[in-house]
């Protein structure tokens, strides 16, 4: 199992940390997420995600069209997606 460190931009921060979204996608996969906001008011977010399976399927799951959905709904900028993985 992995743990993963994303840092995106969102459109409005409040909506992206109320939404389910996160939960309902990764849930089902065993993933558990932790969010963060950036103190500073911008619109970056962070997300710990435990319990990934591995950074591939995580990648390809990013990659579904459910995944494009719910990003689209919690307005994350896709363009924007930085992951760090544990070391």
């Amino acid at each position: 199992m992995a743990t993963l460190l994303v840092f995106h931009e969102v459109d409005d921060v409040d909506h992206w940390t109320a939404s389910s979204k996160r939960d309902e996608f990764f849930g089902p996969m065993g993933i558990t997420t932790r969010t963060f906001r950036d103190p500073g008011n911008s619109n970056r977010v962070g997300v710990i995600f435990e319990g990934v399976p591995d950074r591939e399927t995580f990648e390809q799951g990013l990659q579904s069209d459910e995944a494009a959905e719910a990003m689209k709904h919690d307005g994350v900028r896709p363009e924007t997606i930085v992951t760090l993985v544990e070391a």
